[in-house]
């Protein structure tokens, strides 16, 4: 059974579970760029999560009730338009190609949008994220609200659809797995050809252009989010945008660089320094940072909590701080106290891992369903592990660390035993980067 069937029915099972209803899913809007240009367009993950469906003016609905089906509006076939913009499905051609049950023209969606959500016991929705298309939506609930004299009852009750989906989406298949796999290798690829194209001189944006170009040789469409190549003391700047900054010899240049595959991301970051050698303050630092990585690495495993590897490089990285002098302890007082008061996070100013999927900050709630305590590990669950730290000039921060910004980061899925780190191919000890760079 294809893994979309797959998915939409056990989003049909819960709605039965609690009663039956309709869900209505639309894919992303085109947005415009500039005059009569659109961005590119990329489609929009819960859609394609569900049904496989990358093209734009979309929408996807499920009906659980005595006859659950799945109907998808789409745009219909168009040869004129297809001549300029690409080969469209149309209804026609969308049942057989993304096995929905039905297929409609995307025109007829207000046309049909009244008679789906009459007497159905529940609407679920991703209300406020579209606000044009939640417009739309009350409008057919005005409609059927204002049939009440004929005998025809609005939804009742209105659940986040958007919720139940990151459940399902926050455990991957092993399809999945493949595929974000292969989106690690490429993109390990693309930061293995920038380190060894890095050298004093050239700019950030013509490192970018290196994996750029790795990522689409090896067939990724995209990078996954905007490439971080950050030099020197703009890697202090956590999403530094690639500019025409130059790489300096002495200094150290930071990559935070993923791609999308397959409609599935990765996010890798390594430091390292532009001459190939680490000075002996840059080497200090960077031992803190990994020595900190790994031990978060080794947090990860079936039934800890997702704050585990948070919590393990916190305390790595705020020895460190302590030993470097860049907090003072007769100020800031013991580890202990460092930890307890979070002056640590005048360094490293953010949590150690999110989620990874179809989006490379993916969803999924980070606390345990009906609850307040922090979710713990299973099989199937993926995210990053990026400790690092970042120094900025401050009165009674030692000089020498000024402007080190180093992160090191790896895409890591939760397995039955343990952990498999899907971004291992790019060196991170000292020796491996220094070996790469000569």
């Amino acid at each position: 059974m294809h893994p979309y069937h797959t998915r939409r029915a056990r989003l049909i099972a819960h709605m039965q579970k609690h009663g039956g209803g309709v869900a209505i899913i639309p894919t992303a809007p085109e947005v415009m760029r500039n005059n009569d240009v659109e961005y590119p367009f990329r489609h929009d993950s819960y859609v394609h999560y569900l049904s496989g469906v990358t093209e734009p003016d979309a929408v996807l609905v499920l009906v659980a009730g005595v006859q659950s089906r799945s109907i998808l509006f789409c745009r219909d076939k168009d040869a004129a338009h297809e001549i300029w913009h690409g080969f469209r499905h149309g209804p026609d051609g969308a049942c057989a190609h993304f096995g929905v049950d039905q297929a409609f023209s995307i025109a007829a969606l207000d046309q049909h949008l009244p008679g789906l959500l009459a007497d159905a016991p529940a609407l679920y929705a991703g209300m406020g994220r579209n606000a044009a298309f939640d417009e739309r939506l009350n409008g057919s609930l005005r409609a059927v609200r204002g049939a009440g004299r004929s005998g025809m009852r609005a939804p009742a009750l209105i659940h986040d659809v958007h919720m139940l989906i990151d459940e399902m989406r926050l455990f991957k298949d092993g399809g999945e797995l493949d595929l974000m796999r292969r989106s690690a290798a490429v993109a390990a690829d693309a930061h293995l050809r920038a380190m060894r194209a890095a050298r004093a001189g050239l700019a950030e944006y013509q490192v970018e252009a290196e994996l750029l170009y790795e990522f689409h040789r090896q067939g990724a469409a995209a990078p996954a989010y905007p490439s971080i190549v950050a030099a020197g003391a703009n890697a202090c700047i956590l999403h530094h945008n690639p500019g025409r900054t130059r790489l300096r010899d002495g200094e150290l240049l930071l990559i935070d660089a993923g791609c999308e595959l397959d409609s599935y991301a990765s996010d890798i970051t390594r430091t390292f320094p532009v001459n190939g050698r680490f000075s002996p303050a840059q080497r200090r630092i960077y031992e803190i940072v990994l020595d900190a990585q790994l031990a978060a690495l080794a947090a990860v495993k079936p039934g800890a909590s997702v704050l585990a590897p948070h919590e393990a490089a916190v305390r790595i990285l705020s020895q460190g701080m302590l030993d470097t002098g860049l907090l003072d302890a007769d100020r800031v007082g013991s580890l202990d106290d460092v930890i307890g008061s979070g002056a640590w996070r005048q360094f490293f100013m953010c949590k150690t891992s999110h989620w990874l999927g179809m989006d490379v900050h993916d969803v999924g709630s980070y606390r345990e369903p009906g609850g307040d305590a922090w979710r713990i590990l299973q099989p199937g669950m993926t995210l990053t592990v990026e400790p690092g730290l970042y120094i900025r000039p401050a009165p009674g921060v030692p000089e020498q660390f000024w402007h080190i910004g180093i992160r090191i980061e790896d895409d890591v899925a939760v397995t039955p035993s343990g952990r498999d780190v899907f971004s291992a191919g790019v060196p991170k000890a000292i020796g491996d980067i220094e070996a790469l760079m000569r």
